[in-house]
């Protein structure tokens, strides 16, 4: 029976306002977060290279991603423990303060000191400022509105790795880091006005048994393959594509993130009408069929309609697996939801640029795509289980 326009204007009357004074709020940390790591992300390797050539860039690089991840697993505990706001101003602080740290010493085990302590802030404002995030939206539009987060989050990236870039070589490294310490300082005002506490509805879930329970695991594999392509296009595109075509990178690496940030937009809205379980499937093939177009490194237009297909591809799957999960858990178990994502996240990129890198120099960098491609499209089983909406929280078994 086809929807009356007074009804479907009904319906659109009675659904829950999405920005509320605490979201807009909760922005701020997030603009400040996002703007101070990304910053610093490409800018702090080559301040290392000095102190060691390129092994002292890889370690830097290394370190800052092994912390995060080392923090996104304390997390959901120390929030617990001491709540929202104390976690988030902590990662904030840990952000801003060994940023404006480093020009003091050029010293390769200064650099990794203070990458260590920056990652392990970044992996607290994801998880804490995930799961708060999650408990400020409400339920009936949680896909759009953790797609609008991950916009907010999202443009300050597009706009700082670039930026830190240009302002080290033209400014000068000091610049680069007392912006990106001062971002992350100054959104430590907005975390007062946060809520410290949420009503937590069910039991808590713990990590183990989120990695453990179905429901969680398999968006988490999802992503994970989809995020290791990620990982490769940032590090190796540029190496891939040489000649006449490395203008085509720059496109790339800008077409890609912009159309994941738009069809991370457009999966919540249609996820939370739908459900966002049938776009697991879809966002998969998507990021499989943008890899395997990749093979194609001497053509710029494929490569560049590759880097948009994929990053159509993982936009879905950004938004689809998230919203999945939450869905999948009680109000307790949101930090436990936002940890497993971020650290499906982080270990994919990182395993993706390190498996790619041994694999592009045994086989060449076409070979290399092609069989990566491949190899995300194993997800697919965990992906077809996951196709319909299911009631499944993290206690259920496989």
């Amino acid at each position: 029976m086809t929807e009356t326009p007074e009804a479907a204007a009904a319906s659109r009357a009675v659904r829950p306002p999405l920005l509320t004074p605490p979201l807009l709020l909760r922005f701020v940390s997030v603009l400040g977060a996002s703007a101070s790591f990304h910053l610093l992300l490409l800018v702090v390797p080559g301040y290392a290279t000095p102190a060691g050539g390129g092994g002292a860039a890889g370690l830097a690089t290394g370190a800052l991603m092994l912390a995060t991840v080392a923090g996104e697993f304390a997390t959901p505990a120390l929030v617990d423990r001491y709540g929202y706001r104390a976690v988030l101003a902590v990662g904030l602080g840990l952000l801003g303060v060994p940023a404006l740290a480093l020009p003091l010493s050029r010293d390769l085990g200064w650099i990794v000191a203070v990458c260590l302590l920056r990652g392990l802030g970044y992996g607290f404002t994801l998880v804490a400022g995930g799961a708060l995030t999650a408990s400020l939206v409400p339920a009936e539009r949680r896909g759009e509105g953790l797609a609008l987060v991950g916009i907010v989050g999202g443009v300050p990236a597009l706009v700082a790795l670039p930026l830190g870039v240009w302002l080290a070589a033209h400014s000068g490294y000091g610049l680069v880091f007392a912006s990106g310490g001062a971002f992350a300082l100054a959104a430590i005002a907005s975390v007062p006005g946060l809520p410290d506490r949420v009503r937590a509805s069910g039991r808590a879930v713990g990590i183990g048994e989120g990695l453990r329970s179905a429901g969680l695991r398999r968006p988490a594999v999802v992503f994970a393959c989809a995020a290791m392509v990620s990982g490769i296009v940032v590090t190796f595109l540029p190496l891939a594509v040489r000649g006449a075509a490395t203008g085509a990178v720059a496109v790339a690496l800008f077409v890609q993130p912009a159309a994941a940030t738009a069809d991370r937009w457009v999966a919540g809205r249609v996820g939370d009408r739908r459900g966002s379980a049938g776009l697991v499937l879809p966002g998969l093939l998507l990021s499989a069929a943008g890899t395997l177009l990749m093979v194609a490194t001497a053509a710029p237009v494929v490569v560049v309609v590759a880097a948009g297909v994929f990053g159509t591809g993982f936009g879905i799957l950004q938004n689809a697996t998230l919203t999945l999960m939450y869905a999948r858990v009680p109000t307790a178990g949101y930090g436990t939801v936002s940890a497993v994502w971020n650290i499906a996240y982080d270990v994919g990129m990182g395993v993706g640029a390190v498996a790619f890198g041994w694999l592009a120099a045994a086989t060449g960098y076409p070979w290399a795509f092609a069989l990566t491609g491949v190899a995300v499209l194993t997800a697919v089983v965990p992906a077809h289980r996951d196709r319909w909406p299911r009631s499944t929280t993290a206690a259920t078994g496989p």
